[in-house]
């Protein structure tokens, strides 16, 4: 579980990409990247990003929560950890384990297996120089992430 007892800065998306969608808050993977992605959104930076997109959904799915409860979540929290924690205490009830499988398979899932996705996906890893076949969703959007803030220099 990753430490996030740092405040919650309202990042410029268009200047940074949010947190790894590894990046964990109680136990949760998605959670930190839909905090900034949130954040941002509120104060009118998101730059590409889409707060409420498919990944948030899964994660707002898995706990039983509207994404209108996450952003009051994230409205009134100090740090990363308090929305942890709101995470934990709020929808649906789950262990550590069922948060641990769930985490786990979010990072190993690819929309490889999306048909409706998998085109976009294939060409799209193509792009980046990734091999569509070893690359799981995650892989795929933290490449992009490097790709899209890269200096002008690399």
């Amino acid at each position: 579980m990753t430490n996030m007892k740092t405040a919650i800065v309202d990042l410029d998306l268009s200047k940074q990409p949010p947190h790894s969608p590894r990046a964990r808050i109680g136990g949760f993977a998605l959670a930190c990247r839909a905090v900034d992605k949130c954040r941002a959104t509120l104060a009118g930076t998101p730059g590409e990003y889409h707060y409420g997109c498919p990944l948030d959904k899964q994660l707002f799915s898995f706990k039983g929560i509207t994404s209108d409860q996450f952003t009051a979540a994230v409205k009134g929290a100090k740090n990363y950890d308090e929305v942890g924690t709101w995470l934990l205490e709020h929808g649906k009830v789950k262990t550590g384990p069922e948060i641990e499988d769930w985490s786990e398979d979010q990072e190993g899932d690819s929309l490889l297996k999306n048909a409706d996705k998998r085109a976009y996906f294939v060409e799209d890893c193509h792009r980046l120089g990734l091999d569509p076949a070893k690359t799981s969703t995650f892989d795929w959007l933290e490449a992009d992430d490097r790709f899209s803030f890269r200096s002008p220099t690399d």
